[in-house]
């Protein structure tokens, strides 16, 4: 009891902090892409990404988007490995919600070229997509691209 006694009166709440929850648009929605489909998201991340580096090493985009799919924001998340990079999930959930996003996609590139989506995208996909939905949020799509002009939607595959 001594204990709880004490921190009850050492506590100062105003010094806690304070934070707000604030976003201003740079620009009018009117001048932003919308996507409709996954070669509207492909055409999209493509301005995104770093293509001097896409047949280098793996990067990582996310786009954000409003109730109508106008691109509100996008993050280049990461950059790896010719095989790999890491994605924190924790990130692009605390992303959409400052954004107020109603709908992320991921993206990120095969430097090889292979379009192929592995067992490890499709797990990621599939993870991201369940923890979005537990905060209203819909994963609108994961999009693999290539170096050579190329795309995979795992949506459109029926991966999730």
């Amino acid at each position: 009891m001594e204990l709880a006694s004490n921190i009850s009166n050492t506590m100062n709440l105003s010094t806690l902090g304070e934070f707000t929850i604030g976003y201003k648009y740079l620009s009018n929605l009117k001048n932003r892409p919308q996507v409709k489909s996954a070669y509207d998201t492909y055409k999209v991340v493509k301005q995104v990404f770093d293509m001097k580096k896409i047949g280098l090493q793996e990067q990582v985009v996310v786009l954000y988007l409003n109730n109508s799919n106008t691109v509100i924001g996008s993050c280049n998340l990461s950059s790896g490995s010719l095989t790999s990079a890491i994605i924190d999930i924790r990130y692009i959930l605390a992303s959409a919600l400052k954004l107020m996003a109603t709908g992320v996609v991921i993206s990120h590139n095969h430097p090889t070229g292979i379009m192929i989506a592995s067992e490890k995208d499709k797990e990621l996909t599939k993870k991201l997509d369940k923890a979005l939905n537990l905060i209203d949020i819909k994963l609108l799509d994961h999009i693999i691209i290539s170096p050579f002009d190329e795309y995979l939607s795992l949506k459109d595959g029926g991966i999730f």
